[in-house]
């Protein structure tokens, strides 16, 4: 059994995970929280989203929160851009790390981003286009890689020639996400054998919800696929406001208490970690939902 030796963790918590929260925080606080992650050693830290606020208020901040935070040489800072405008808008920020993000399901296209999934590909193909002017390193996104809520199962196949069309536009990493949380290992396993037959197994992510309790086992069969980039959220954070029921992001503290248990590298220092998930999480009047998080503060 070959596991890597090193796992890079992509922090999602700031943008996939407050996104979906009731309670909509202050600039300083998301500041403080974005800090607090900046010195836990993750090396890449998505921060907001440029989208409208219209349809995530939670994240209207998003120019502001760039602006403010302090960028750790090392780090990346990224933000998922929706459209051309949502790009201008990030460039005008600064910021140098974008993601973009499609779905092969019609259904949830609709529901998501209000368009066919033939319109957000020709969408994303004007936004890569005018990011690899501007040589900013775009990350690739595709929602309901193990099934949609609304249109059941999705075939592996299908998430495969949606990767390999992103890789065409110019992503240099795809991450595959289970937006609902409903996937096993062994469709996970399935989902990469089919990927990686058209994909390197090297520029995929794996980005799993926890709805059913099946994250940190999906994870495990990802790394045995060898997977060595790891999409979560701080405290359990997030859900998806398009997927009814679906729950959290997988913790982060969660993957890194298992990945150090692994003898697998992750640069990053869990106590540290585990204080960023407390802060965000008293923000946000609620307990951590990272099991690692409940445990340490019990043994403490």
């Amino acid at each position: 059994m070959s596991f890597p030796n090193k796992v890079k963790i992509v922090e999602v918590g700031p943008r996939d995970g407050l996104q979906n929260e009731a309670t909509i925080l202050a600039t300083d606080v998301k500041m403080k929280f974005i800090n607090q992650l900046s010195e836990t050693g993750l090396s890449h830290i998505e921060v907001s989203s440029f989208v409208s606020p219209k349809w995530i208020p939670q994240l209207a901040d998003h120019k502001e929160i760039f602006q403010v935070i302090n960028q750790k040489q090392g780090v990346h800072y990224s933000a998922l851009v929706p459209n051309l405008r949502g790009l201008e808008t990030a460039l005008s920020a600064g910021v140098k790390n974008i993601a973009v993000f499609t779905t092969p399901s019609q259904q949830f296209s609709q529901k998501n981003i209000h368009c066919s999934v033939e319109e957000s590909l020709r969408q994303i193909a004007d936004i890569t286009q005018l990011a690899q002017q501007h040589r900013l390193t775009i990350r690739g996104y595709i929602s309901c890689a193990l099934g949609c809520p609304y249109e059941g199962e999705i075939a592996p196949k299908k998430v495969a020639e949606m990767a390999l069309a992103l890789i065409n536009m110019g992503c240099t990493e795809i991450s595959l996400s289970d937006t609902i949380g409903r996937g096993t290992p062994l469709q996970v396993q399935q989902l990469l054998h089919a990927v990686s037959s058209v994909v390197s197994m090297t520029i995929l992510a794996v980005h799993f919800h926890d709805t059913f309790g099946q994250a940190l086992a999906n994870i495990y069969a990802a790394l045995e696929q060898g997977i060595s980039t790891v999409d979560s959220s701080v405290a359990g954070l997030g859900g998806c406001p398009y997927a009814k029921g679906a729950t959290g992001n997988v913790a982060t503290e969660d993957v890194v208490y298992m990945l150090d248990g692994m003898g697998i590298e992750t640069g990053v220092n869990l106590k540290q970690l585990v204080m960023a998930g407390r802060y965000i999480a008293m923000q946000l009047g609620k307990p951590p939902l990272s099991k690692t998080n409940i445990a340490m503060n019990i043994a403490s």
